[in-house]
Formats: structure tokens, sequence, C-alpha cells
């Protein structure tokens, strides 16, 4: 918020791509800022083919976090084809009905991202996350040119992410003017505080660093907010 960020994408497990955050965490947001939040839903790390059980969960955590002050949701359900699972999410966009939607990274691995696109704006998405259906952004940056030109025809914003900062930011306004919304961590590490390190003893996957935290800096979405707007 203090970068200049117009709007956060809450999540949490951020090291494993994001998981749907607490509802005690939105709360706390609330009670420092009035800024527009959506809750990414995804109730596990891996694919994005879900069982019913995890869909009715998605659902039922909407609900809490509508009532702590959410502005919209970030979903996405595949099949195992590969396509966009209308049918899965439809609990899930009833749930959100009166709230703005984002289609997530599912577009990134779905079998036609393109045509994924076109269908999110059909089912009622106001934007799509993606990075080009590559590791970074700039890697899917022609992916990303053809979802632009069906942004201005009327389809949902390109919400450009994976490997953002001011620099690449720069980079996509020069090529494609109408690129005007992206996606960022801003993230630096943070020594832990613990003087005492027990080492070799993971809580996680093997080969996790215990000993630094990810935090967003300020001064990266600063540099990034005045690249966009320049």
């Amino acid at each position: 918020i203090a970068g200049g960020a117009d709007r956060l994408e809450l999540c949490s497990a951020f090291p494993i791509g994001g998981l749907t955050p607490y509802t005690a965490l939105l709360e706390q947001i609330r009670r420092e800022s009035d800024i527009q939040v959506r809750c990414l839903m995804r109730p596990r790390a891996g694919d994005f083919l879900y069982t019913p059980e995890e869909i009715q969960l998605m659902r039922r955590q909407m609900e809490q976090l509508k009532a702590a002050g959410a502005n919209g949701f970030v979903i996405g359900c595949l099949t195992a084809q590969g396509d966009l699972d209308e049918k899965a999410m439809e609990p899930l966009l009833e749930a959100a009905q009166g709230y703005r939607l984002t289609l997530h990274r599912c577009v990134d691995v779905s079998r036609d991202p393109e045509r994924t696109y076109l269908e999110a704006g059909h089912l009622g998405f106001d934007t799509v996350l993606t990075s080009g259906a590559a590791p970074s952004c700039t890697a899917g940056m022609e992916t990303i040119g053809r979802m632009l030109r069906h942004q201005a025809q009327g389809g949902p914003q390109v919400l450009i992410g994976a490997g953002v900062n001011a620099q690449v930011i720069s980079l996509f306004r020069s090529r494609f003017p109408e690129a005007s919304a992206f996606h960022m961590s801003g993230k630096v590490e943070v020594a832990s505080g613990m003087a005492f390190r027990r080492e070799g003893v993971p809580m996680g996957a093997p080969g996790f660093d215990e000993w630094h935290i990810q935090q967003t800096g300020p001064e990266a979405v600063q540099k990034a907010r005045k690249a966009l707007d320049a």
C-alpha cells in the first residue's frame, strides 16, 4: 500500500505459489486500509483439477472472506484435459455474484491459453492473471501480446505477472502501450532474528530456508508504480 499499489491479491503460503488466505489476515488489513482486495481461492498446491470436496471448501471460505471485507476473488479450475472447467466452477461463480473475479494462472497451464482467456470473459471474469504460459512474463510476451489484442476488443483486463519489476513494466509498456496492469510481489528477504539456529531440521520440504523471511519491499513497489505511471 505504501508503495502505491492499486489493489492486493491476498494469499497465504506464498513460497508454494499462494493458497487461500486466512480470514483473520484480511480482517487485519481491513483495520489498516480500504484498498481493493481480491482473495486467492486455492486449497492446496499442485494442479487445478479439484475434487467436489475441495470446491465446497473454497465456497465456504469465500463466504467467510466476503464477511471479512473481500472485494473479489481469484479462482480457476481445469478439466483433466486442460480446459477451463465451467461445471466445477459453478459453485464458486455463484458464491462470487456481485464480486469482481480474476482468473488465476491456471490459464498458463491450460491446453489453449488464448482460448481459456476468451472463455474467462464469457464467464464474467473481468481480469486474467497470466505469464503468457511461460515461466516468466518476458518469456511469454508473444502470448500476452495476443491477449492484449483481445483486451482491446472488450476482453478481460490482462494482468501481467511472474517476474514483474520496474524494468519489466517499462519493457512491456514500450512494446505494448495498452499493457496497464501488472502483478508483483516486490519481495525482499529479511534475515531471521534467531541467534540460535539448529540446522538440518526442516519444517517443510528439505532444503527450504528457514532463516530468511520473505516480505514485500515498498521501494520495489514504488519503482514499479513510477514505471507504470511514466
